[in-house]
């Protein structure tokens, strides 16, 4: 059989311009990698297709003509995936339409009763490396649908949901598609190749604003060393890509592993290899050693979670108080030359103006390299999201294309959600200012830093300056939050 998946274009520009980073999906090529080698499968990242999306997708599928099609969709992208699965129905009416992911693995009741089911033959809830690779066998008449954990399938004009499959070995996966069965090409962060790769699944917090326990359970699970390195020496020999993105959900939930980790890294001698990854403060903050260790295997940023200042809604966000541990892991960082991503989530329900300009002067005190600053977010099936429901605070309830952290689907008891906002806006212009790539930033970038802080940043400041006078902030305002708003339109794919 043949079979095709797809990743969705849509982007959220959080940190750098949408067009500065563009990472490969792991999921899908990690999926398309297990199905068994009787079947052909090509997989094809949207990402990197983000124009004239239309005729390419439609030439595509009449080109390969797959037997099954498997889309993968966040929330916020789940409208352009519905988008896309009836563009594929239209061209190849026979065509079975496979969807999972986070949404359709938190949201499958509600998918499965409404006016998109009709479109969609089969959902794979959970890990899906072996839930789609059965499928596929099943449809080849080699398995049995009733027999395979996780799915959910068509029978008698409606869904029915098989019992919810046990968390996979992760011994027993291959390793990702990488090669010529992977159509799109030229993943980068800014202008270095880059690529994506796990060495774990998981993470034990309790943080309630995040989905990954409905993906895995509250459990923390890692990959081989053995299976780690030679994923890392299929991208490092083989892709000649020198930047890694680790997508662990938290490297760092076991210190000795992440010690054995990195001695197994240094010991493979790669040379100007660029790790980028994620963790918690509080581990990071109590474990210097395990940090200069990290740093000698390579790993140049990392993203930690920093959240909020407030305690409160620290509290409320199952975070504990990790504000002097926040400070803790900064300054092991960056003693040690890793450049820092701070993690920062605004629009808690007793959060006023005062508290916005406090969080936004707490980050830049502590000289992070670089600000991820979200919009609190009821993402689906979240325990935050039942609170926020509860006191009355969510705005947009179920239009989830808005649900990327950019956009305000909350209020407050203080500010209405147009004002968040726009002051959460104003005060990232007004305090963060425009970005100053720092002294480890220039190190490791001198020729596109000094572009920027040079060429770029000047002319666009002189410009952004003549504006501000001509219409003033709320004008500028308007215009930023108009193009963020098209940027993942896609008109061509129709409503």
């Amino acid at each position: 059989m043949k079979i095709l998946f797809m990743s969705m274009p849509d982007i959220a520009p959080l940190i750098l311009h949408a067009e500065a980073i563009h990472m490969p999906n792991l999921g899908i090529a990690s999926v398309g990698a297990n199905i068994d080698d009787c079947h052909e499968v090509v997989i094809l990242d949207l990402i990197r297709k983000r124009r004239g999306l239309r005729r390419y997708i439609i030439r595509i599928l009449e080109k390969i003509h797959p037997d099954v099609v498997g889309l993968s969709s966040m929330a916020w992208q789940y409208d352009t995936c519905i988008r896309i699965a009836r563009l594929i129905r239209q061209v190849l009416p026979d065509v079975k339409i496979v969807l999972g992911g986070y949404h359709a693995t938190l949201m499958v009741e509600e998918i499965a009763a409404s006016s998109d089911a009709g479109i969609i033959d089969f959902m794979v809830r959970g890990e899906g490396e072996d839930v789609f690779r059965r499928l596929v066998n099943a449809l080849d008449g080699k398995d049995r649908m009733t027999d395979i954990p996780s799915l959910s399938y068509k029978q008698n004009g409606g869904f029915v949901h098989n019992d919810r499959a046990e968390l996979l070995d992760l011994s027993t996966l291959k390793l990702p598609i990488r090669d010529h069965r992977r159509l799109t090409w030229g993943y980068h962060v800014l202008n270095s190749k880059i690529e994506v790769m796990e060495t774990s699944r998981g993470c034990t917090r309790i943080c309630n604003f995040c989905s990954i326990r409905h993906m895995y359970g509250q459990r923390f699970r890692t990959f081989p060393i053995e299976r780690v390195l030679a994923d890392l020496d299929d991208i490092y020999h083989k892709r000649k890509a020198r930047w890694v993105f680790l997508s662990d959900d938290n490297l760092v939930m076991d210190r000795k592993r992440v010690m054995t980790l990195c001695d197994a890294i240094i010991d493979r001698g790669y040379r100007g290899l660029n790790l980028i990854v994620q963790a918690d403060c509080i581990s990071m903050s109590r474990n210097e050693e395990m940090v200069q260790k990290m740093s000698h295997a390579g790993i140049r940023s990392v993203f930690l979670g920093i959240e909020n200042v407030s305690r409160k809604n620290l509290a409320m966000a199952n975070k504990g108080d990790i504000v002097e541990a926040s400070r803790q892991a900064v300054r092991f960082c960056h003693r040690y030359g890793m450049t820092v991503v701070g993690g920062l989530v605004l629009g808690f329900p007793d959060d006023d103006s005062d508290d916005l300009i406090d969080n936004l002067k707490f980050i830049s005190d502590l000289d992070v390299d670089a600000v991820y600053c979200q919009i609190l977010t009821p993402y689906p099936k979240t325990g935050i999201r039942q609170i926020l429901m509860d006191a009355g605070l969510v705005v947009n309830a179920d239009d989830f294309r808005w649900y990327n952290g950019m956009w305000a689907n909350v209020k407050t008891r203080y500010l209405e959600a147009d004002q968040l906002q726009y002051l959460v806006w104003y005060y990232k212009q007004t305090i963060l200012g425009w970005w100053e790539p720092s002294e480890r930033i220039q190190s490791r970038g001198k020729m596109w830093t000094a572009i920027w802080r040079w060429t770029f940043k000047p002319v666009a400041r002189y410009f952004f300056d003549r504006k501000l006078r001509k219409i003033g902030w709320e004008g500028c305002y308007r215009e930023d939050i108009q193009y963020l708003r098209g940027i993942n339109r896609f008109e061509d794919l129709g409503d």
